[in-house]
């Protein structure tokens, strides 16, 4: 099919400020200049009429404007063109197929030929052509049927034709159904054309930045739009995909605004590597730098923060491609096990200057927070709350009291230009949020700039793009005991005035500085005024990222070409710690105060060339792709930290304490290196059997000096267009089943652990030997998987998307213990096989009606089954003689226990109330009881059974109303929040234990609620199982309504000005547990399901408006 372009306009707007300011921008001059007096060449036997005409185009650089369906399998036995006229081409193209042809300026229309009719009268006609959401179609082709005149619409849909009374108008458009419209008395007519799903193959973006038709495809890719990222805006645009996509699990960060999103696909595979779905931008792989957020200890590292996605403004997003399954995703290589969430961003358009600018603006307050009481104070110098009843409750509510309003406000300008020959995209962006937590902020500045041409009579396409991100935040602490003033919130004593410790520093006259006011402490859980950890004790990040891409495209022929990629992508990021004179001495570590700094930077390097072919040889297609890639990634982080010396609080390297200054230097073990050749061979029989062949390389540097220091992998698929090969039901539009098998290979999961380069550690200046044998027989990690999927649309308008899958990962590495006679303490070994099963489901609903009513509903369906199947058994080294056996692993300090038919998501409570014989509580006479550790006793999975999202659009003349359910089914999490609350005494139910005068133990009877509690309410995971909790929740997860105004109203010169009124997570309709079950303290694969402290999900509500000039 061709491409069609509007006419140029006859009008710009003459800003001549604006305009120069765009020129600044701009890479290179758009200038566009009629090619009609080109000269024609072709010379081809058994062409098809639509591929002369796309030779014609290309030749001759004007645009053609026809119907596909019409003019498909008119075939020309012997073309032979040599050097002539565009006209004279089209008469022997068009010679004996029934059509004519006109040229307008540098358009050229093709019509049907009709019989002469009797002369008429005419007069003038004007009208409107819309898709089905409304946006004009520029290039439609209007012709009076029986006749040769013909126009097609401008820029913005419209168009003017003379036409008689009682005439027929035929409007017809590349992809759309061609409409009859009878020609009565009125003088302007709207047309909204409908896609045709006869002529229109869906395209979709494949691995490696591929297209391929949906068709085609043996594996289920789903695909986002730009504008689903965008309708309700998240710091982190990667958080507006949850519930649109199945076989997904997102969960959003518990560190405040722009924290890092953790994103599983089809369940986690490996037991050490990362479990992380891959981004790929534009075709390359993107390394998500994550910025001290892959730790969920309790104790909180404090360096919790963004990750590389989310520097993305989305605005800049054209789609998503979301390849679920290693199918999808092999020709990627390490990282495809994982799923690739593929972005594909936006390019210039031909046309005149187009602006859009969009701002939206979120107002969210803290939601999901515990139950507190409010009824019983503490004693004297106590930070306990078990004293005695208030003789007035306290008012006292951290939800109102603590957590602030938090704002985001985002707002965009994007614009596009250019001719055919050459196009160009720029964006500017800014971002600003402030967090519930006092003093979290996020900031970040995006510029991008793109800019494509072609040269050498369009067989030569260079592509350009660049992009700078400005970025900063501040105080992302996700939960923990340290740096988190959550927890002295929650637990302050309910005696206390909180307003009187607002004011969280005094100044003292004999240190002549600002000191910390805080009167009632706890030296473990409350050492610090949570106002003075939140403004005294601060961490930010400020990061500098350059980006930088170039792709080269050459047409060899009609059917084969080459393109070469490369992509730079820079990162500098300085963090710094600021403690003040007076902070609690484990965080101070002496009386002036503690600075810290770290220099943190990364580079990727990556570049690919490749061959692709595209031919139809009879009945069959062939689309085939060979290439080679490289990447480079290395991260280095240097610091230095220490306490202050002479001037307190004056944060300066220069001020530390040379006898007290550590150096620190990380990030040697993150560097990998990797070269890789791939092909992909795509056969189609008849456009409706396809078969698809890919087979990829790898030479990674994680696996150097092994026994396999490269590895291969392949991949088979099928795909049968059922539809096509025999009659179905006519309700029955479509129907396509598919199947495929994968092999992927992953090196280890970090750098040094090979022979020739494993480095010895240096602690305090120090060598620090590991113990650790240097393995020689390390292998990739592979995935085994296959799938078998089912594609159906009923009615054109109801479609239905269904896939099961099934994957094994073999050669997971473990750490066996050596004996000492062998001279190492522990040696790396490869073993085991965890296992996922599951399905994948969606089922979608489009229509409008004839009334002007649009409805677009989405359900999706996930579920996943993750097991260990294999652990290590028997396993055989050079080292000794004995066997090494390892049934169990132990992770996140013994909460999850990996084992033999188990999952990677069990958690064990191991220390539970000492009980008799008959299973009851073991009570003496005095009332006392105590506690006793015993064999881990399971709770549950932290994972669901199966997750759902409903997602669904109303349209009607310029209003629309979205909304969008999200649905978590199965799987427990634990709280060491309320254990911690309950020990404190600040809990709801330890007041109502109180008022019931104790805590009842079923059929037992009561007993003291304060010993209870602080036995059980420890907040470690040996006690957790008093605090378990079923994960299942129901929620609103997205509102909008929108309008969008007549252009009319703002003399076309403001367009599509569109206000809409948003609303994110406005409505938890079901949920146990007393936190937010979705949110996550990091992106690892363990510490999840566990709530320490972790700030409450919000809910916002806010306000957006768009509009194009």
């Amino acid at each position: 099919m061709l491409q069609i372009y509007e006419k140029i306009a006859e009008q710009i707007v003459h800003k001549r400020g604006f305009l120069t300011f765009l020129s600044l921008l701009l890479l290179t001059s758009t200038l566009a200049f009629a090619q009609s007096g080109n000269k024609i060449t072709i010379q081809q036997k058994n062409i098809t009429v639509v591929d002369a005409l796309k030779t014609v185009e290309k030749q001759s650089k004007m645009s053609i404007n026809y119907s596909d369906s019409e003019l498909k399998g008119k075939e020309i036995a012997n073309l032979n063109l040599q050097n002539v006229a565009v006209s004279a081409a089209l008469d022997v193209i068009l010679k004996g197929t029934g059509f004519a042809y006109q040229i307008q300026g540098n358009y050229i229309i093709i019509t049907e030929k009709k019989p002469a009719v009797a002369t008429q009268t005419v007069k003038d006609i004007k009208g409107k052509v819309v898709d089905e959401s409304g946006e004009p179609l520029i290039g439609v082709n209007i012709s009076v049927d029986g006749n040769s005149t013909g126009t097609i619409t401008d820029f913005d849909g419209n168009f003017a034709i003379k036409a008689s009374d009682n005439s027929t108008l035929k409007v017809s458009y590349i992809g759309y159904a061609t409409q009859m419209v009878p020609v009565s008395k009125k003088d302007f007519y709207p047309i909204t054309m409908k896609q045709d799903t006869e002529v229109l193959d869906e395209v979709v973006v494949t691995a490696l930045g591929i297209k391929r038709a949906e068709k085609a495809l043996s594996y289920n890719v789903q695909q986002v739009k730009g504008d689903a990222l965008t309708t309700v805006k998240d710091a982190n645009f990667v958080n507006s995909l949850n519930g649109k996509i199945a076989g997904v699990s997102i969960n959003k960060s518990a560190s405040g605004v722009g924290g890092a999103t953790r994103v599983v696909m089809r369940g986690a595979k490996s037991i050490e590597g990362d479990n992380n779905a891959l981004y790929v931008v534009d075709g390359i792989p993107l390394f998500n730098t994550n910025m001290g957020n892959t730790d969920s200890g309790i104790m909180g590292e404090g360096k919790a923060g963004t990750e590389g996605i989310a520097d993305f403004n989305p605005e800049d997003i054209e789609s998503l491609s979301v390849l679920s399954g290693p199918s999808a995703a092999a020709l990627y290589g390490s990282s495809a096990a994982n799923g690739v969430i593929l972005i594909t961003t936006k390019k210039g358009k031909e046309g005149k200057l187009s602006v859009q600018f969009s701002s939206s603006s979120e107002f969210s307050k803290a939601y999901m927070t515990p139950e507190f009481q409010n009824t019983y104070g503490n004693k004297k110098d106590m930070y306990e709350s078990w004293g005695e009843k208030l003789l007035t409750p306290t008012s006292y509510d951290p939800k109102k009291d603590f957590f602030n309003t938090g704002t985001n406000f985002i707002n965009s300008v994007t614009l596009t230009t250019g001719t055919k020959s050459n196009q160009t995209f720029a964006s500017v962006s800014s971002t600003n949020s402030k967090g519930i937590v006092p003093n979290n902020e996020y900031d970040r500045l995006n510029f991008t700039i793109r800019n494509t041409a072609t040269f050498l009579n369009d067989k030569l396409q260079l592509d350009l793009g660049a992009s700078y991100v400005k970025q900063k935040d501040k105080n992302m602490v996700s939960q923990g005991q340290y740096w988190n003033p959550v927890m002295a919130a929650y637990l302050f004593p309910r005696g206390e005035d909180f307003n009187g410790i607002k004011s969280f520093e005094h100044f003292d006259e004999s240190r002549q500085l600002p000191v910390q006011y805080w009167p009632v402490a706890d030296p473990v859980y409350a050492s610090q005024n949570p106002y003075w950890t939140a403004y005294r004790n601060v961490a930010t990040n400020e990061k500098s990222r350059y980006m930088f891409n170039v792709g080269l495209t050459y047409n060899i022929t009609d059917w084969l070409n080459a393109t070469a990629r490369f992509r730079m992508d820079d990162t500098h990021v300085l963090f710094e710690r600021k403690i003040y004179a007076s902070s609690d001495d484990k965080f101070a570590e002496g009386k002036k105060g503690l600075y810290g700094y770290n220099n943190y930077e990364d580079r990727q390097e990556y570049a690919d060339f490749m061959l692709n072919v595209n031919k139809h040889i009879a009945d069959f297609s062939i689309s085939a792709n060979a290439g080679w890639n490289y990447s480079n990634y290395w991260a280095l982080e240097r610091g230095y930290k220490g306490t202050l010396l002479g001037v307190p609080n004056k944060f300066a390297a220069s001020n530390i304490d040379p006898a007290n200054g550590r150096i620190s230097e990380k990030g040697g073990d993150s560097r990998v290196r990797n070269h890789a050749i791939f092909a992909n061979l795509e056969l189609g029989w008849k456009s409706m059997l396809y078969l698809t062949l890919t087979g990829r390389n790898d030479w990674n540097s994680r696996l150097v000096n092994t026994d396999e220091e490269s590895f291969f992998y392949p991949s088979i698929g099928l795909s049968g267009i059922i539809s096509e090969m025999v009659k179905l039901p006519e309700f029955i539009s479509y129907l396509k089943v598919r199947g495929s098998y994968t092999e992927v290979g992953a090196p280890v999961s970090r750098s040094g652990l090979t022979p020739g380069t494993v480095t010895t550690p240096i602690v305090g200046g120090a060598l620090d030997p590991t113990g650790i044998y240097p393995f020689t027989d390390f292998k990739a990690e592979r995935t085994k998987s296959y799938e078998f999927g089912l594609s159906l649309k009923l009615w054109n308008k109801l479609s239905a998307e269904v896939t099961y899958y099934h994957s094994n990962t073999y050669n997971q590495t473990f750490l066996g213990d050596l004996p000492e006679y062998t001279g190492y303490k522990q040696i790396y070994l490869q073993a085991g096989n965890v296992e996922n099963r599951g399905w994948e489901a969606s089922l979608s609903y489009s229509d409008r009606f004839k009334f002007g009513l649009g409805i677009s509903s989405t359900l999706t369906f996930s579920r996943n089954i993750n097991e260990i199947k294999e652990m290590v058994e028997n396993y055989h080294t050079d080292l000794m003689d004995e066997p090494i056996n390892i049934p169990e692993v132990l992770k996140d300090g013994g909460r999850v226990i990996l084992k033999e038919g188990g999952s990677i998501h069990d958690i064990y409570a191991n220390t539970f109330l000492k009980k008799d014989h008959l299973g009851y509580v073991e009570v003496k006479s005095d009332g006392t009881f105590g506690m006793e550790k015993g064999e881990p006793v399971y709770l549950g999975k932290t994972s669901p059974d199966f997750n759902m999202g409903w997602s669904n659009m109303l349209t009607y003349k310029g209003f629309g109303l979205g909304f969008q359910i999200n649905g978590r089914f199965g799987g427990v999490v634990t709280s060491s929040t309320e254990a911690l609350l309950d020990r404190y005494g600040v809990s709801k139910r330890s007041a109502e234990a109180r008022e019931a005068g104790g805590v009842l133990l079923k059929g037992q009877g009561l007993v003291d609620a304060k010993s209870y509690y602080q036995m059980t309410g420890t907040g470690n995971y040996e006690t957790s199982g008093y605090y378990v909790y079923s994960a299942t929740n129901i929620r609103l997860q997205e509102l909008t309504f929108s309008y969008t105004m007549p252009n009319k109203w703002f003399g076309n010169v403001l367009k599509d000005v569109t206000v809409s009124f948003i609303a994110n997570n406005p409505w938890m309709l079901y949920c146990e547990a007393p936190f937010d079950p979705e949110l996550t303290p990091s992106t690892s694969t363990y510490g999840q399901g566990n709530d320490y402290f972790m700030q409450p999900s919000v809910r916002s509500f806010g306000f957006g408006i768009k509009f194009k000039l």
